[in-house]
């Protein structure tokens, strides 16, 4: 797919890449701000204000009266819209046909500058959301992964929390929320489409957002520290879901990044394959097990989880040790690189292939740390990941020594514990 790809600032202060794509037939566009529970004013007694109004998001705004009359004039061509919010960040999304992606941007502006947060759409968006963090009370992950990053010192709330939360918040929670945090200079933006011609229009369009100026909010920072082994038990989940976090207090490099996500791979990549999640499928001890690495602002994670019985739990976390000790040792086979890298460079070569995928893929980034990645250079990145890379990004997690270990479901603290004990082993 031939792109080029520009950042624009807006009269306002805002900021945001146009990436004009020769001959789309789709308009893909993104606006995010730093608006996430974290950035909620009271944060402790009202954290799901944001979460509140991002449901509200598409309603009363404008000319239209209701979320019904939105949702008629913006679909009726196909077009798609939704929204998003994480602990940081609210992220608006759409894509719709080329012909109408102007009349699309513009709907998208009247969503994102002129709510009107009335109070009838307040009490229902209230219920949609209760609704929705209550079916996430009976799945391990929702349950298990705010609890591991409380334990680890991050200011986050569970589930269970937000719940209680709800009943503190008011239509006035969110009108103050949006004010605050919906500023050009706490802005940014990703538009992707065929813009020959179209440019002088596409900026009259971007800078009519109405908003006042504002700045860019910082994430804030969190203590991070080790914590001993927990447990979430459920009598009625006759599986256990694991999860181990490590903590490294600094953001990782983007090559460091790249070397994690290769030895992820490496670790648990593929089913049968993998040296982990392979080896335990092989051995009939559990059917799915993942690891991930996350270059935060200010630290950086390497997680594992899985699910698996009582029994053969203790089984799979003597796997993980024995292969974490290999790498930690410096055991990184060649061969095994060389997969991680074609398969890398297969799945980037992939990860483009309609507007809306070109859009996300440097949205990732830009609204992270307002960085413009190249997508052409990313293979030579992989390319150029050594398994020293690998090896010494791996122990410096372990050097951190800050860490836990946490299991979900049937199970007891006796076990989390015996647990959490082979894996010290490593440190």
């Amino acid at each position: 797919m031939k792109y080029d790809v520009n950042e624009y600032q807006l009269k306002n202060g805002g900021r945001g890449l146009i990436i004009n794509v020769p001959g789309a037939p789709v308009f893909a566009s993104q606006f995010s701000f730093r608006a996430g529970a974290r950035f909620v004013k009271n944060y402790r007694e009202k954290s799901e204000t944001a979460h509140i109004m991002e449901h509200m998001a598409f309603g009363t705004s404008g000319d239209f009266a209701n979320a019904n009359d939105y949702e008629t004039s913006f679909t009726k061509n196909g077009a798609f819209y939704n929204a998003n919010t994480t602990d940081t960040g609210m992220t608006y999304i759409a894509n719709c046909a080329d012909f109408e992606w102007d009349r699309i941007l513009k709907l998208q502006q009247s969503a994102i500058c002129r709510p009107r947060f009335t109070e009838e759409e307040f009490k229902a968006e209230f219920g949609n959301v209760k609704s929705e963090l209550t079916g996430y009370l009976s799945d391990a992950g929702w349950v298990l992964w705010p609890r591991m990053s409380q334990e680890l010192g991050e200011d986050t709330k569970t589930i269970q929390e937000g719940l209680d939360s709800m009943a503190n918040i008011s239509v006035e929670d969110i009108r103050e929320h949006y004010a605050r945090t919906h500023t050009a200079g706490n802005m940014r933006f990703v538009v992707a489409g065929d813009f020959a011609g179209r440019l002088t229009k596409l900026r009259e369009i971007l800078n009519d957002f109405d908003l006042s100026e504002g700045e860019r909010l910082p994430i804030p920072v969190d203590e991070m520290h080790s914590a001993p082994a927990f447990t979430i038990r459920r009598k009625d989940v006759p599986s256990i879901n694991f999860e181990i976090s490590l903590i490294l207090p600094r953001r990782l490099s983007d090559e460091e990044n790249s070397a994690m996500a290769l030895l992820n791979h490496i670790l648990n990549g593929t089913v049968y394959h993998s040296r982990i999640q392979g080896a335990a499928r092989e051995r009939g001890l559990l059917y799915y097990m993942w690891s991930n690495t996350s270059a935060n602002e200010h630290n950086s994670s390497w997680d594992f989880g899985g699910e698996a019985s009582a029994e053969k739990l203790p089984a799979v976390i003597d796997l993980i040790v024995g292969e974490m000790k290999k790498i930690l040792d410096g055991e990184v086979d060649d061969q095994d690189l060389d997969e991680a890298k074609s398969y890398a460079l297969g799945r980037h070569q992939m990860g483009v292939q309609t507007t809306a995928q070109l859009n996300q893929w440097f949205a990732n980034r830009y609204f992270f740390d307002g960085r413009i990645e190249d997508f052409e250079k990313q293979p030579d990145r992989i390319r150029g990941v050594s398994r020293e890379k690998i090896i010494n990004t791996a122990r410096e997690f372990f050097r951190a020594d800050t860490w836990s270990l946490g299991l979900y479901g049937n199970t007891d603290k006796a076990l989390a514990d015996k647990l959490h004990e082979k894996f010290a082993k490593l440190f």
